[in-house]
């Protein structure tokens, strides 16, 4: 603090960079808020139901009523809640319980909070990752990490996936149609798996991931949703078994890879004449100076402490980092052999690629 001259600071800058900062502190007070109203299910009892006191929600959720009033109020001062002061009452309106109360909306945010509540426990690991400079592997990383990480994207594929995804890539819908192999690499807890094998019961799917904990998630979500062509194996991005595949998945997996570059080779050897590669991505555009938002800072600190920490682990050949861009992934895939790479399709979360050879 001695190096920085009091007379060099902007009053009006200050005041309004430490608004940010209390911004963002109050955002992360509000994560547990979020969480605890989502495990607790009041968002749920609020939805529809029109203006409540906090002791009817209390009663409809079997919860103290003195809590409850207090969380409201956490609610009401973060413009999640509307609060009517005539009567006292609170209300969720439609659109908030979209986001919040709705399990099934492309939209729905509280199990994402599950992911930096793991980052925080998972800080010391952090620190001392960047002080040796070696990786933490996926595994080892809190258990909240892989729910809130599948429920971050579950919704958003079944939004989007099989409606406007697969569409969007030259003949892949017509070949599932008629019956295709699929490989989805990364498939973690088969979200992804599942939705493209109910929606094309003609096809084969088979789930790859290296991560047991996760393969069993996948093996009875699979079972619960009645798929029977979908199996799910023990494997690495560039070891799986099988060749002919007409459709290969990475699923925001490549950049988490120690050697993305043996993935797509893999995947090279092992695609059907004809075949496609889906490669789903968080999107980022290809300057740093280009990824100033919300959502950058969001991959860039998930990144630091999963995405890159886990490529590290497993050597760190090629560390892409979740806001790799296009360019840097049309690189891997030409060197991997592949002619044909575009831009299919995007979202504000994700960038979706086809690679064909």
């Amino acid at each position: 603090m001695d190096s920085i001259q009091v007379g060099a600071i902007d009053p009006a800058k200050l005041d309004a960079f430490l608004a940010r900062a209390v911004g963002d502190l109050s955002a992360g007070y509000g994560g547990v808020m979020v969480s605890i109203g989502n495990r607790l299910g009041l968002y749920k009892a609020m939805a529809g139901t029109g203006p409540l006191s906090s002791r009817e929600l209390a009663e409809r959720t079997g919860c103290a009523e003195r809590y409850v009033r207090e969380w409201l109020g956490s609610q009401v001062a973060g413009g999640y809640i509307v609060y009517h002061a005539i009567s006292d009452t609170y209300e969720l309106t439609p659109e908030q319980a979209f986001v919040l109360a709705n399990e099934e909306s492309p939209v729905f945010i509280p199990n994402a909070w599950a992911v930096p509540a793991s980052m925080w426990f998972d800080e010391d690991k952090a620190v001392e990752a960047f002080r040796t400079g070696k990786g933490i592997a996926w595994g080892d990383h809190d258990g909240r990490l892989y729910c809130g990480v599948a429920g971050f994207y579950r919704n958003a594929y079944r939004a989007s996936l099989v409606s406007q995804w697969l569409p969007a890539l030259d003949g892949v819908v017509d070949k599932l149609r008629a019956g295709a192999l699929v490989a989805d690499v990364g498939c973690g807890h088969g979200h992804s798996t599942v939705l493209m094998a109910q929606a094309f019961p003609a096809s084969h799917f088979r789930g790859f991931d290296t991560h047991a904990q996760s393969l069993t998630e996948a093996r009875q979500i699979a079972a619960e949703a009645g798929v029977a062509r979908a199996t799910f194996t023990t494997a690495r991005a560039d070891e799986y078994p099988g060749t002919g595949y007409d459709l290969i998945c990475f699923f925001d997996c490549l950049h988490d890879m120690g050697d993305p570059l043996a993935a797509a080779v893999h995947a090279a050897s092992a695609i059907a004449p004809g075949g496609t590669v889906m490669l789903v991505e968080p999107f980022a555009n290809d300057r740093i100076e280009e990824n100033v938002s919300p959502v950058a800072r969001l991959y860039y600190a998930a990144s630091t402490t999963m995405c890159c920490a886990h490529a590290i682990s497993e050597g760190g050949r090629l560390v892409l980092g979740a806001q790799a861009g296009e360019a840097r992934l049309a690189e891997v895939f030409r060197k991997a052999g592949f002619a044909h790479f575009r831009r299919a399709a995007e979202t504000p979360f994700n960038l979706i690629l086809e690679a064909r050879l």
